[in-house]
């Protein structure tokens, strides 16, 4: 089974689908559940209990689009439920939802990250709209990116070219995600960087605490460790 990661998309079993809908739920969420189990449509792992052992349930969720209010709805499933593990939608593949103006800064971005060698994925509004054809995304509604990044420098190019994504609207939101699981809020991490910020929330599969000047040795680049 793969490693469990924040914003891992997982499928369950039918038997897995069965022990949720056996739950007690109130008549809006069994409506979404319901929904869910029918058309097999996925759950994030989200972040796990500090002192959860290696045969702990899998803490889920399942964030509801706008015709259930947009609830968050939590659930703890058997590792024996999981079928498969999934990623979130590229890049490239959230063009169609923006507005006709911004899609052309959009492609550039795109081909600035490529460049980076930092693989995007869309979660948020944006990318359960594009998983499931429902409605999320609202006007006000942030772009969220998960960007996988290998160290330090790549993470200050990475934070550098989405600060320059020229529409303001929508806004560019997510994390930048080490190779070792842990992330940092790309705007945080920026300011962080250039002395604008005091703290840095790291956030791992387990928990999130301050980063100290280990974080950034830990991240740095091979030939820079090596020298």
């Amino acid at each position: 089974m793969m490693p469990l990661r924040r914003h891992r998309l997982a499928c369950l079993s039918d038997a897995g689908w069965a022990e949720i809908r056996a739950r007690a739920w109130d008549a809006q969420a069994r409506a979404c559940i319901d929904h869910w189990a029918a058309h097999r449509l996925p759950l994030v792992v989200t972040r796990q209990p500090a002192s959860a052992q290696r045969d702990a349930p899998i803490a889920l969720g399942l964030p509801a689009p706008l015709q259930w209010d947009r609830r968050r709805l939590a659930v703890h499933v058997p590792r024996s439920a999981l079928v498969w593990f999934d990623e979130f939608p590229r890049f490239d593949d959230a063009a169609g939802l923006l507005p006709r103006i911004p899609r052309a800064a959009w492609r550039a971005l795109g081909r600035q990250l490529a460049t980076c060698g930092a693989p995007a994925r869309v979660y948020g509004a944006y990318g359960w709209q594009l998983l499931t054809g429902l409605p999320y995304v609202r006007e006000t509604s942030d772009i969220d990116l998960w960007i996988g990044v290998r160290d330090a420098d790549q993470a200050d190019a990475v934070a550098y070219h989405l600060e320059g994504f020229a529409p303001r609207h929508p806004r560019i939101d997510g994390e930048l995600v080490f190779e070792d699981g842990t992330a940092v809020a790309w705007r945080e991490w920026q300011a962080w960087r250039a002395g604008r910020a005091r703290h840095l929330l790291v956030k791992r599969l387990h928990g999130a605490s301050m980063a100290d000047a280990s974080f950034v040795q830990r991240h740095a680049p091979a030939l820079e460790m090596a020298a």
